[in-house]
């Protein structure tokens, strides 16, 4: 059974292997530096819906179903779905996963949900009460800005510290049946609510930066490492401003990661030809990078082993117009070559 590692982190007994991942993005990812990764890039970001939350719900159903062919299984193998968005009540992930009649686990933790997932789906195999496991997260950039900003017909300014949410969803299917070269989750280490006092939500790196740092801190902690454990260390979707924030907050307390570092909203999108300023965000970024970019390199062997933590932002409209700080979440996930 899993073993706990001092206050936040689990080991886990069984190799949960990430059997396959499959990613799905909008157009603006697809003329990114990674769109020749992505399994899937829409030619409309409306996806033939009538809506943008519509829209979002189709392309995680699309992704999915993508992500069942690629693992060559049938809907009546899995048995949970952990996946969450942006959206209130997670109804993008609820209307597009309806029609599946696999046991659903809607989460949100932001624009950590995918680390929040992969971290339920583990446990959930480990406990012994599932052997096969879909965890995934999506966002959409025009659903979201309805929600949290403003409506896109108004044409606000953007300023710089601000991100560009990611249309897409990524997915994985977490297995405790043997797969070769398939990567392993090892651990967990299991994010704090972390409050700095952030109130401006244009500026979510810096609301994020400290989840991290926190999470991090705690990870070498209670295994009792360092930075020189990893290969890799690789945050959601801070973007450029949070990544600096975290480089110099760890530094602080006497590590040094800037070798070994990124950022999955800074992998996205090229910040000078594509105007996103301080990278891109949403819980498509981490979602769809990890499922279509680092997977892949993790395979490969090329990176032996990382630490991946989705961060997320725990606001909503309403606490953002009272006024109230912004929260921040990391989910840290272990993951290793075989």
């Amino acid at each position: 059974m899993a073993k706990n590692i001092g206050r936040q982190s689990v080991k886990f007994e069984k190799d949960i292997y990430i059997k396959c991942a499959c990613a799905t993005v909008g157009t603006k990812e697809g003329d990114g530096p990674l769109g020749k990764y992505f399994d899937r890039v829409l030619e409309d970001n409306l996806n033939g819906a009538v809506s943008w939350e519509e829209a979002e719900s189709s392309i995680i159903k699309e992704n999915v179903e993508m992500l069942m062919k690629k693992a060559d299984m049938k809907n009546s193998e899995i048995d949970y779905i952990v996946s969450g968005d942006l959206l209130n009540q997670c109804c993008a992930s609820t209307y597009g996963l309806r029609e599946t009649e696999i046991p659903f686990l809607g989460v949100f933790g932001a624009c950590s949900t995918m680390g929040e997932a992969m971290s339920i789906g583990s446990m959930i195999i480990e406990s012994g009460a599932a052997q096969n496991v879909i965890a995934g997260a999506s966002s959409h950039f025009c659903s979201a800005e309805k929600q949290f900003r403003f409506p896109l017909e108004l044409g606000n300014q953007r300023p710089p510290t601000s991100t560009w949410t990611v249309t897409g969803a990524g997915a994985v299917v977490l297995t405790d049946k043997k797969e070769n070269d398939a990567p392993i989750i090892e651990g967990i280490t299991t994010g704090k609510i972390i409050d700095m006092g952030i109130t401006d939500a244009n500026n979510m790196g810096a609301a994020m930066a400290p989840a991290a740092v926190d999470l991090i801190l705690n990870n070498f902690r209670d295994l009792g490492i360092d930075e020189d454990y990893y290969d890799l260390i690789i945050t959601g979707d801070l973007g450029y401003v949070g990544k600096d924030i975290t480089i110099k907050m760890l530094r602080e307390k006497g590590y040094d990661i800037s070798g070994k570092y990124t950022d999955c909203g800074i992998e996205i999108f090229d910040r000078d030809k594509q105007d996103t300023h301080s990278g891109g965000s949403g819980c498509a970024c981490s979602a769809a990078v990890f499922s279509a970019y680092f997977y892949e390199k993790i395979k490969k062997g090329e990176l032996k082993k990382v630490l991946f933590i989705p961060t997320g932002a725990l606001m909503s409209p309403t606490s953002v117009q009272q006024g109230e700080s912004i929260a921040g979440i990391a989910h840290g996930v272990m993951i290793r070559t075989k």
